[in-house]
């Protein structure tokens, strides 16, 4: 916004503070709109996200579930393993809030356990994807050429392997663990990470502020450490969000499917997969509350997912 009499070209310091004093008492909110102290990108990013009430929601349920899975075992007498046959099929309580299962074992617990393994999951797959894909995107970017298509090669390779066929050749190789599943979905899952930062760094490398980093012979990595990776970190947050409930639900259905997690550890897989049977007779509980914090926990990644890409996105900035 220009001061008044923008048609004059110049003017002195005095005449400019003089404009300016008088400016700020005809107009004082467009004084202070001017004067304000503009947002960091950041900033700017944080507060178009807590205009997404969808996406503030998701994140509040995601961090409330985060501080239930550390605490919620705790709140119970019961272990996680305790089986009680005697009790087996108690409707939900004061006594059992979330109800019992076939061997008598406390939901309650068993579901903050389970979202302990479930969470644990799905960040050490997005951490493990977020620097093996920058890593392998970032250098495949920014060197171009002959080295980038050899490595884009591997990465069509890696893409087309059939993921159930790596999962049982895993598991028969290591065994069934959490270890063995947190590999399983981590040999090809960061391949869609490096796709995303290879494309980044393709548009970025060309921008003037890298080409006088090269001018001025800087190294290779502190390049991509310095200009390119922290003008992804965008699309990268966001990737990160939607590869957490990818995880989470893989790891689910793998237990549902006796390849994952094994008793007497829970997870919601393996609790789903117990209540199969009790469902049927009736004991709605068994299945609901593992189903429920499931669906619920993809539904708060992706809102929140959602919500980043249009928080980040600087076409959207006004």
């Amino acid at each position: 916004m220009a001061l008044p009499n923008e048609s004059k070209s110049t003017y002195s310091p005095t005449e400019v503070r003089d404009e300016w004093f008088t400016w700020k008492e005809r107009d004082p909110d467009a004084a202070e709109t001017v004067s304000r102290p503009s947002l960091s990108y950041w900033q700017d990013a944080w507060k178009r996200l807590r205009k997404n009430k969808i996406a503030m929601a998701g994140l509040i349920f995601l961090i409330l579930l985060a501080i239930m899975a550390i605490i919620g075992p705790m709140l119970t007498p019961y272990d996680v393993s305790d089986q009680n046959r005697p009790n087996q099929f108690q409707p939900p309580s004061l006594t059992h809030w979330f109800g019992t299962d076939s061997l008598g074992r406390d939901v309650f617990t068993r579901t903050w356990f389970g979202a302990r393994i479930s969470l644990f999951v799905g960040l050490m797959a997005a951490l493990i994807d977020f620097f093996i894909g920058v890593i392998y995107g970032g250098i495949s970017g920014y060197k171009g050429g002959r080295t980038d298509n050899i490595m884009m090669r591997i990465i069509e390779i890696l893409y087309g392997l059939p993921y159930l066929l790596v999962v049982i050749l895993l598991l028969v190789v290591l065994g069934p663990s959490l270890t063995t599943i947190i590999i399983a979905l981590t040999v090809t899952g960061w391949v869609g990470m490096a796709r995303i930062v290879r494309g980044q760094v393709l548009q970025i490398k060309n921008y003037e502020f890298v080409l006088a980093s090269k001018s001025f012979g800087t190294k290779t990595k502190r390049i991509i450490r310095k200009n390119l990776l922290p003008n992804t970190m965008g699309p990268i947050i966001v990737q990160m969000t939607l590869t957490v409930p990818s995880a989470i639900f893989a790891e689910a259905f793998l237990s549902f499917l006796g390849l994952g997690i094994q008793s007497p550890y829970a997870s919601w897989g393996v609790m789903a997969n117990d209540a199969l049977g009790a469902i049927l007779s009736g004991y709605w509980w068994t299945l609901f509350f593992p189903a429920f914090f499931i669906s619920f926990t993809m539904f708060a990644f992706n809102v929140l997912g959602d919500g980043l890409q249009d928080a980040l996105d600087p076409k959207l900035r006004k």
